[in-house]
């Protein structure tokens, strides 16, 4: 019995001395692959991947399967510049192409409107000058849009003081107020965000502007700026026509426009193009309810970039 025992002590022993050479020559191979994997990927994220001609008897499978991966996908990341180049020179005409003659339009429908004209003429001009600039509008606000989506404009948030901020938009809609009799309260604050000072200041106003547009006359727009931990965040109360629990997904869509607000002026840009300002810059923006009537637009814009 005890031969048996020094018999199999010796097999096992044996069976240990062959397995520990063949297993550390497996390490080393698959510690070989996982290096050239991680080289792989890493020239990958550099932009410098370029391809190699394997051997399938010294490497595996799925180190040419992981090569072939990474060749497709440089091959479309360089699409992808190509075609964002592309659109880039492409907005580039389109902008420079209609700003002159919508340009033109306004100027001599303007110029047309300080001649003496029948009645007719003179509405047929108004119509004409009216829908001129919201075609301006319109082009502008489609130019802005592609090149945000296109990354040829990029936001930079930079840490800045939160009241000069609503002071710019406040003053670039206090002309709009006044013709509708709308009181706009601010409260003061001295709290620092980090933000883009020339695109967040139009992603504000944006939203004034239609709290302004969908509220009566005589009514109170209130702007409450509240700091927290992570974000600092602004609150547009209005008392307008308010908005449904359905059409709350919907508002910040690309050309959305509510079936309450068909004959008021709008193209349906304006909080689409607030919300991609926003979030570009690592913000966000949300609507409820106000406890009375009308509604709550938050922005909330991050502490810290």
């Amino acid at each position: 019995m005890f031969k048996y025992i020094i018999f199999i002590g010796i097999i096992i022993v044996a069976a240990i001395a062959i397995l520990i050479p063949i297993i550390l020559i497996y390490r080393r191979k698959l510690q070989k692959i996982m290096y050239s994997l991680s080289d792989m990927l890493d020239s990958a994220i550099d932009g410098t991947f370029t391809t190699t001609t394997y051997d399938e008897s010294s490497l595996s499978a799925l180190e040419s399967k992981m090569s072939d991966f990474l060749e497709s996908c440089s091959i479309s990341s360089n699409k992808l510049k190509a075609e964002k180049e592309s659109i880039k020179c492409l907005i580039s005409d389109i902008s420079h192409q209609a700003k002159t003659p919508v340009s033109n339009i306004i100027l001599y429908s303007q110029i047309l409107s300080e001649h003496e004209l029948s009645e007719e003429s003179a509405q047929c001009v108004k119509v004409l000058t009216s829908q001129s600039k919201k075609l301006d509008f319109l082009m502008q606000s489609l130019v802005k849009i592609s090149r945000l989506e296109s990354g040829i404009i990029t936001i930079n948030p930079q840490a800045n003081k939160v009241q000069p901020l609503i002071d710019k938009a406040v003053a670039q809609i206090e002309l709009k107020a006044k013709e509708k009799n709308i009181k706009i309260e601010v409260n003061r604050t001295t709290g620092t965000a980090c933000y883009d000072s020339k695109w967040t200041v139009e992603a504000l106003y944006n939203v004034i502007d239609n709290a302004v547009k969908y509220s009566p006359c005589n009514s109170t727009i209130k702007i409450n700026p509240i700091p927290y931990n992570i974000f600092f965040r602004i609150d547009i109360v209005d008392q307008g026509i308010g908005i449904s629990e359905d059409e709350k997904a919907k508002i910040f869509s690309r050309f959305y426009r509510s079936v309450k607000v068909q004959n008021e002026e709008g193209v349906g840009i304006g909080l689409f193009l607030t919300q991609k300002i926003l979030t570009d810059g690592g913000g966000y923006i949300k609507v409820s309810k106000s406890l009375k009537k009308g509604s709550i637009f938050s922005i909330f814009l991050p502490i810290k970039i």
